[in-house]
Order: C-alpha cells, then structure tokens, then sequence
C-alpha cells in the first residue's frame, strides 16, 4: 500500500473548472469563436443582416499588415488590437471547425498539463507572436484571419517540452526531428495546394513564440510533470495492491 498527501489524493489543479472533461477556458475560447463564425455565416448565407457583414468585420477585425505601413486606420488602437482579433475570425465555416477540433485537443494537454490560467497565457503570447510572425515575413497586403497561429504555439509548447523531457532521460530526439519535419511539410502541402494563401508566417510566429515560452518555463513545469508522471505511477500502484 502507498500512502498518498492530500494535495496527491485531489489530483492537479489542471483538473478543476472542466466540463464533460473539456477545460472551460478552452471552451470559452471555442465558444467565441464558433459564435462569430456563424454569425458571419447566417450572414452570408443571408439568413439575417446583410451578405456584407463579413467584410465589414474584416475590415476591423482581421490583420491588415498594410496598418503596419502606411494605411490610416478605422479607429486609432487598430494597429494594436488586430493583433488579438484576427484570431476570433475565420475565412469559414471548414476553417473554423478545423480549427475548433486542434483547439479542444491541443489545448486539452496544455491544460492537463500547466493548467488554464497558464494555458491562457500560452495562447494568447502565441497568437501574438503569430500576428508578429505575419507582421515581419508576409508581404500580402491581404487581411489575415484564423486561430492557427496559437494552434501552432501550442504545438510549439508541447513539442519543446517532449523534446526537453527527452534529453532529460537520453531518450531519442528523433522523435522531436520527425515532428518538425511533419510541421514544415503540412505548410508546405497546404501552402502549395491553397496557392500561396496560407499564411505560413503566422504559423512560424506563434510556434517560435510557443517554444520560447516553453523553454522561459522549462524547469517548474517539466519538474512540477515529473511529478505528477511518478504520482500517477504511485497510485497505479496503489490501486494495484
């Protein structure tokens, strides 16, 4: 028998604030999202409003590297809050939805495994730094939409810290490499197949700026792993005798 604290017997606080086993933050996110999607769509398709809604909302919302320049805003903070818009809107009901499904998975380990106020804080540096990434490599003067960029912070997150906890125990870092290499080609493939439409810069800026974030908290969240790995292990064994 093992004996288990308190703190051990009522898990991670990861595990709080979740709702038929989805992190409420994570759904929150998705909500929004969702909303505004169909909103635009029952737009589009006429149901109310006018087939212009989208354009208008676009207009204010989306990534404009153009503003970056020399284009006059609609409203003086643009400049600045495009920087968190753009990742509430959508080209679509398909790219949404696509979209929704990495979201509620990839945000779901993030959660399980930092817990959500710090996956908060993941997504939003990361859909900064995809907004960064578009800002400095795009030369489109064409409005940027979608919630990729913090998808790819997340996976830039969880890949840092596979590839970390790997060199932690000398296992292999070629599983890291493959990862990469999946991730260069899925942009390639789609870059190709949308002819030159995906906007790939925004993917690199919120990877890089997820693996930055990972490495800043490194030790307190692979340690705070380690151990949760070695709870779980404990109470396996628990339960076992």
């Amino acid at each position: 028998m093992v004996a288990l604290t308190e703190t051990e017997r009522k898990g991670p606080a990861s595990q709080r604030y979740m709702f038929h086993g989805l992190p409420l933050t994570v759904l929150v996110i998705a909500a929004v999202c969702i909303l505004v999607e169909l909103v635009l769509f029952a737009a589009d398709t006429g149901m109310w409003a006018d087939r212009s809604l989208r354009s208008k909302v676009y207009v204010l919302g989306a990534f404009w590297k153009p503003l970056l320049l020399d284009s006059q805003p609609l409203f003086a903070a643009q400049p600045v809050t495009m920087f968190g818009t753009y990742a509430f809107l959508h080209g679509g009901v398909i790219h949404m939805a696509v979209n929704m499904v990495a979201l509620l998975s990839f945000g779901t380990a993030i959660v399980n495994r930092v817990g959500q106020k710090r996956f908060l804080v993941v997504y939003a540096v990361s859909a900064l730094g995809g907004a960064v990434g578009f800002g400095l490599f795009s030369e489109s003067g064409a409005p940027m939409v979608g919630a990729s960029g913090a998808l790819f912070g997340l996976l830039g997150v969880w890949i840092c810290w596979d590839y970390l906890d790997r060199r932690y125990h000398g296992d292999p870092l070629w599983v890291t490499l493959r990862a990469l290499v999946f991730l260069v080609a899925y942009n390639l493939v789609f870059w190709l197949l949308l002819q030159g439409q995906l906007a790939w810069e925004t993917h690199f800026g919120g990877f890089v700026a997820g693996w930055l974030l990972a490495v800043f908290w490194g030790r307190s969240v692979l340690d705070q792993s380690r151990r949760r790995r070695g709870l779980a292990r404990r109470t396996s064994s628990a339960q076992g005798t």
